[in-house]
């Protein structure tokens, strides 16, 4: 079968890796975003898509539109004369003259309905999910509203967002050949929208420690590690943390224990150990050679 890809993030390439593998699979082509200025000389940096195609010599035709809302995009779409369009972490909104060229099935991040949207990832562990996964959906007009082709799903509650990136795209490798190779003799199942949910995109601001509960910090720390990473009002990153305890109520980032290689400090709900922070315009460094060079002790906080 004849299939044109539309992804572009290293969580889409897993799943483009494996469509090149599969035998009685031809990829078409790969529709992924422009080229963009990366890092503080603003490099021409390709997307991790077509990077890999490049970097693998693989032949196949690559199409960079801006947009796909006019008749050139959608030509050229067409163009590819595929059977199937396969869409992960594309980066835009597939118009209607798109979803008709031919079936559109995307791979989501979420059991869908939970988490529709930009961020379902980090959102799962945001909100402390014991489960997540892949669901293999047919595209329509909505926002990951389509019909459920199947779905792929694993534990969560110990992984970070960059663990489960990595997870979910080699589920949703699996599940994209499945999919493929039964497409004629599944049965579509409609989303129940009243059970939908919705994973907003994340801001820079989104990774402010309130330090009111250590399970919910230890949460948001797993969730934004890739970025925003966590930080405190006073600009601190706290590049790596663990929660000691959840249970006693403390005052905001109070330094409750030292130890040889770390800090305890104080949520009103438990505990957290914090043992590596980044000063604001400074590199990462030991907690323990930040306090002792603000000559902080037991009691005060860590800021």
């Amino acid at each position: 079968m004849r299939v044109l890809f539309m992804g572009t993030p290293s969580y889409a390439t897993v799943i483009l890796k494996k469509l090149i593998e599969t035998k009685d699979i031809e990829v078409v082509g790969l529709v992924t975003q422009p080229d963009k200025p990366v890092g503080r000389k603003q490099i021409l940096t390709p997307p991790d898509t077509k990077r890999y195609l490049l970097e693998e010599g693989v032949g196949i035709e690559v199409y960079q539109p801006h947009s796909l809302k006019n008749e050139e995009a959608v030509s050229r779409i067409k163009a590819f004369n595929a059977d199937f369009i396969i869409v992960a972490a594309f980066g835009q909104i597939l118009p209607k003259s798109v979803l008709d060229i031919a079936p559109c099935i995307n791979l989501h991040a979420s059991i869908l309905p939970a988490y529709r949207g930009a961020s379902p990832i980090q959102d799962a562990i945001l909100n402390q999910e014991k489960f997540s996964g892949v669901t293999a959906m047919l595209m329509d007009v909505g926002l990951d509203t389509g019909d459920i082709l199947g779905f792929s799903y694993l534990d969560i509650s110990t992984l970070n967002a960059s663990e489960l990136f990595e997870s979910l795209s080699q589920l949703a490798a699996s599940l994209t050949i499945e999919t493929l190779q039964h497409f004629h003799t599944l049965n579509p199942v409609k989303q129940n929208s009243c059970e939908a949910s919705y994973a907003k995109k994340i801001l820079k601001e989104d990774g402010l420690l309130d330090l009111k509960d250590a399970k919910a910090c230890e949460a948001k720390y797993r969730a934004f590690i890739f970025w925003p990473g966590v930080f405190l009002e006073s600009g601190l990153k706290l590049k790596s943390l663990s929660v000691v305890s959840d249970e006693g109520s403390y005052q905001k980032a109070e330094i409750i224990e030292l130890l040889d290689d770390g800090v305890i400090i104080g949520c009103h709900k438990g505990t957290l150990l914090v043992t590596r922070v980044q000063p604001p315009s400074k590199k990462e460094m030991s907690v323990i050679d930040y306090i002792r060079g603000k000559r902080l002790q037991v009691g005060d906080y860590l800021s």
